[in-house]
């Protein structure tokens, strides 16, 4: 029995699954740039319904890019930095900002 690492368990993910929305992609540079958010504070932040906010941030946890804790009712979102892929995102976003 071999060991699977991290990105081996997470469902495979193509780019443009991830860049093929702007809410997604808002999300993203927000939580590289701030840390952590709860979904409210996210949908004020990027002026996306809360409803939409959930479903990005659904997708983005199931393929491992963000992770999220539970605080009673309340949920804290977080770039899993522990994924290649999702730190490779929050470089690329820091770069992108710089230049």
């Amino acid at each position: 029995m071999t060991n699977k690492t991290e990105t081996e368990t997470l469902p495979k993910i193509a780019l443009e699954d991830v860049f093929s929305s702007k809410g997604r992609v808002r999300i993203l540079k927000l939580l590289a740039g701030l840390g952590e958010l709860n979904v409210s504070a996210i949908s004020r932040s990027i002026n996306l319904n809360h409803s939409a906010v959930k479903e990005h941030l659904k997708f983005l946890t199931r393929v491992g890019l963000l992770k999220e804790k539970r605080f009673g009712r309340i949920l804290i979102y977080q770039f899993q930095d522990s994924n290649i892929l999702a730190h490779s995102l929050k470089q690329l976003f820091k770069i992108w900002e710089e230049n």
